[in-house]
């Protein structure tokens, strides 16, 4: 009998942990009535992540109680498994039995004649909070594209699961900003897609305005990160399996764009963004360098790869995005030339997403990291005072 009041006190305990505290922007639309889109001819774009706290997808909803013609999908797809960067074709879906237009394909902003036959395009996906990370780009192309041509837009928000409290790296300069560093934000932004969509339509970061409306969450504040929302966690992409893969991303997403330079951050394992290393390398000395900054690793190799398994979360107090530069220092140390060598072409990825060149020259320096992150001090707070009147929570 007490085994059973055992059991039982502990599924009540689970349930109430994991019950979500947050109501999300979709959720809100239903508890309206969906009247901002009552009579209007509705297109969607989301993917896998588009979910209510239910876990029921966001256009099973929509088709049930509005009027929804057309569907979009960012990279990776409509359903997440198409791999980074790989083409996604334009199909149909097989839930909803609509059109499913791609927006990595041929073009990554709606044609004026995707947008025929549409009042109004909802916006509905989980993003990570980390610049780079191209569901904002597709939210902005989106905008633009309404703006240009007459559609309403509407944003269903939803948690930062890094929380809206933390604001970390480098900014971006205006000849960097591509698809993977669409706006003009630090790497780690600590703000909402439809605070993020209310801030560049007012600045015109998206070219043609639009006429916006954010469905804001319930129950969301900015000290929030995933693990206190209640939510259950919807793979993003691929390499995003988890919700605690996010910090490693945030940690590591810049280190492992350097292509080409025989680094390793565990794509491909079941601990993506988890661990960070290089071609031969020494792990041992590897690890302790960044043990020296205070960040909790330990040694890993794998084939003829080596380096650090890393240890953090999004309420780990080290500075995230910072984590990148300890990463390239120490992986300099490894080398005799520069880990940039092979970086000579303008377009390569690696300036797309840090932002700019200027790190290269202090890396290779051997300047400390700290100095490098200590420069971005002064960005970060211009930006947090630029953003303080766009913020909902």
């Amino acid at each position: 009998m007490l085994l059973r009041i055992i059991f039982f006190a502990l599924v009540v305990a689970f349930t109430t942990n994991t019950h979500a505290a947050v109501r999300l922007g979709i959720d809100v639309l239903e508890a309206q009535g969906f009247a901002p889109l009552a009579g209007k001819r509705v297109g969607l774009v989301t993917n896998q992540t588009g979910v209510n706290s239910a876990g029921t997808k966001t256009r099973v909803v929509l088709k049930k109680n509005v009027k929804l013609v057309m569907l979009f999908s960012p990279e990776h797809g409509i359903d997440g498994t198409v791999l980074a960067g790989k083409y996604v074709a334009t199909r149909r879906d097989s839930v909803t039995g609509l059109e499913v237009c791609s927006l990595y394909g041929p073009t990554r902003k709606p044609t004026a004649e995707m947008l025929k036959g549409v009042d109004v395009l909802v916006y509905d996906m989980q993003d990570i909070g980390v610049r780079c990370y191209t569901y904002i780009s597709t939210m902005v192309k989106c905008m633009e594209a309404c703006g240009e041509n007459g559609v309403e837009f509407v944003v269903l928000d939803r948690p930062n699961p890094l929380g809206g409290v933390r604001v970390e790296g480098p900014g971006i300069e205006e000849r960097w900003r591509s698809f993977v560093g669409q706006l003009p934000v630090p790497f780690v932004h600590g703000m909402t897609a439809g605070e993020l969509a209310k801030m560049a339509n007012a600045k015109g970061w998206c070219g043609a305005r639009c006429k916006l409306t954010v469905v804001p969450m319930e129950g969301w504040s900015r000290e929030q990160t995933w693990i206190d929302t209640g939510l259950r966690w919807v793979q993003t992409s691929p390499n995003i399996p988890r919700a605690q893969s996010v910090a490693y991303y945030a940690a590591t997403g810049i280190y492992g764009s350097l292509e080409g330079s025989g680094f390793d951050v565990g794509i491909g394992t079941h601990e993506p963004f988890q661990i960070a290393g290089m071609y031969r390398a020494d792990g041992a000395a590897f690890t302790a360098r960044l043990r020296e900054a205070g960040i909790s690793a330990a040694p890993y190799a794998r084939e003829e790869f080596s380096g650090a398994r890393l240890t953090l979360s999004a309420k780990s107090d080290v500075n995230l995005a910072g984590i990148n530069v300890h990463l390239l220092a120490a992986a300099q140390r490894e080398r005799s030339g520069s880990i940039f060598a092979r970086y000579k072409n303008a377009d390569n990825i690696f300036w797309k997403i840090y932002g700019s060149t200027d790190i290269r020259a202090a890396i290779e320096k051997n300047v400390n990291p700290s100095s490098i992150i200590e420069g971005w001090k002064s960005g970060v707070e211009k930006f947090r005072a630029a953003r303080a009147g766009y913020l909902l929570y």
